[in-house]
């Protein structure tokens, strides 16, 4: 009986590494991929990535792939990121990362291969389930990476293993430790992948050439109030470096349109409803009626109890329970019932 194949996408990391290790454990046929992503070829992250990657494939006897991705990922990741800034959201480029190139563009090219199936590194769960794939939150809570996946689909579902979705991030590493895997003791990175230093300002001044330009700040009542030094520097919520004027006060919106910063109080910087689009649900069932789960608002927040309304244009109408803070446009809102993700998309407004 021939074994099934795999593929999983190796970034050198530990995570990675452990999935591929588990793999052969359970008796697959498993090879190796890196994604070559970022768009500078002289990236020396990108190139750190690579060799760390063949090491493991190396120690572990598999053959390792280096698939050149750098265009597809400055058009599907590196240009939105900049182009979802420059309009006044705030985007969560590994969403998008994992929605066209490492379930897309890599499945596509595992199967093109002969692969039964890819692997990721990701602290999830995929079962099936009274005919249907489901993707269920990791055994880990607090590495959980469930929220980051809502974009994926039956088909994906189908041909995807995680093998790291009933461990805990501790538990991974003491196995690399125990297989002496080379890359046991490597540190997690928490960076966004092509900003080499976290200042994503400067990165998108440089990268596109475009220089945000100061405007009004107004209160919630209307009142010019101050003057900001361009959006692109601001965050809903943000408290810090917005200026004084006597009391606590956050950053409730970002105008785009208008250029300018909405501030208020403490206590305004909740809200009640999103409107959320580009909405996918994994089931490929798409509700007609209005119906009530959790939802997450971002990845480390807790989930919310909210009924959903299905709109038109793959658009949903999301009112919370109870307020959730710091609501961010560009950021996507996901649909949970229970330990089940259910869908998710992208928040548009909210009020």
């Amino acid at each position: 009986m021939n074994k099934k194949k795999v593929m999983v996408g190796m970034s050198g990391g530990v995570d990675s590494s452990a999935a591929a290790l588990i793999l052969l454990e359970q008796g697959y046929d498993v090879y190796g991929a890196t994604m070559r992503l970022i768009p500078q070829s002289d990236d020396e992250l990108d190139k750190t990535a690579e060799i760390d990657a063949k090491k493991v494939c190396d120690q572990l006897g598999i053959k390792h792939y280096v698939f050149d991705m750098r265009e597809e990922f400055k058009k599907y990741v590196v240009d939105y990121f900049v182009e979802e800034y420059i309009n006044a959201r705030t985007p969560n480029p590994c969403i998008a990362c994992n929605k066209h190139l490492k379930f897309g563009l890599m499945l596509e090219r595992a199967l093109e291969m002969g692969m039964d199936y890819i692997a990721t590194g990701h602290y999830a769960r995929i079962e099936h389930k009274d005919g249907e794939y489901k993707l269920k939150m990791s055994d880990a809570q607090n590495k959980d990476q469930s929220y980051v996946l809502y974009n994926l689909n039956q088909f994906i579902l189908s041909h995807t293993l995680m093998p790291l979705g009933d461990y805990t991030k501790e538990e991974i590493r003491q196995k690399c430790i125990d297989n002496e895997i080379c890359v046991a003791n490597k540190s997690e990175s928490m960076e966004i992948c092509f900003v080499k230093d976290d200042d994503y300002v400067r990165f998108i001044k440089e990268y596109s050439g475009y220089n945000s330009i100061p405007g009004k700040i107004y209160d919630t009542k209307g009142n010019e109030i101050g003057i900001h030094n361009g959006l692109i520097n601001y965050t809903i919520g943000q408290r810090k470096g917005i200026g004084a004027y006597g009391r606590p006060m956050f950053v409730l919106k970002i105008d785009g349109e208008n250029n300018s910063l909405i501030l208020g109080e403490k206590g305004m910087e909740f809200s009640s409803v999103i409107y959320a689009d580009g909405v996918n649900y994994l089931s490929g069932q798409i509700p007609k009626e209005e119906f009530s789960l959790e939802v997450k608002i971002r990845y480390q927040a807790k989930p919310a109890e909210a009924t959903i309304v299905p709109q038109e244009d793959n658009s949903v109408k999301i009112l919370l329970k109870t307020p959730q803070r710091a609501i961010t446009p560009g950021q996507s809102v996901v649909f949970y019932d229970g330990d089940y993700v259910v869908g998710g998309g992208i928040v548009r407004d909210f009020e």
